[in-house]
């Protein structure tokens, strides 16, 4: 199942970039070929876009973890 809907989504994406070409319509056919870029290289790699977004979120939550303490600060009690 996995080949027919990658298949299948590369097949969307050539027939959608085929129309906007054959209307004109640059903008939305870059847009088409980069998300065709991204669903070729994510089937390849393994990689994606949430995968990389984990990633940052956990890079900074662990250089952020011990702010209060690396610096000395204070937390005011109200």
């Amino acid at each position: 199942m996995d080949d027919l809907s990658y298949y299948g989504s590369l097949l969307l994406v050539i027939a959608l970039a085929y129309m906007f070409f054959q209307h004109n319509n640059s903008l939305l056919l870059l847009i088409t070929l980069a998300v065709g870029v991204y669903i070729i290289y994510s089937h390849e790699t393994g990689h994606t876009a949430t995968e990389f977004k984990n990633e940052i979120v956990q890079s900074i939550d662990e250089e952020a973890g011990n702010f209060r303490e690396k610096k000395g600060i204070e937390q005011e009690h109200y």
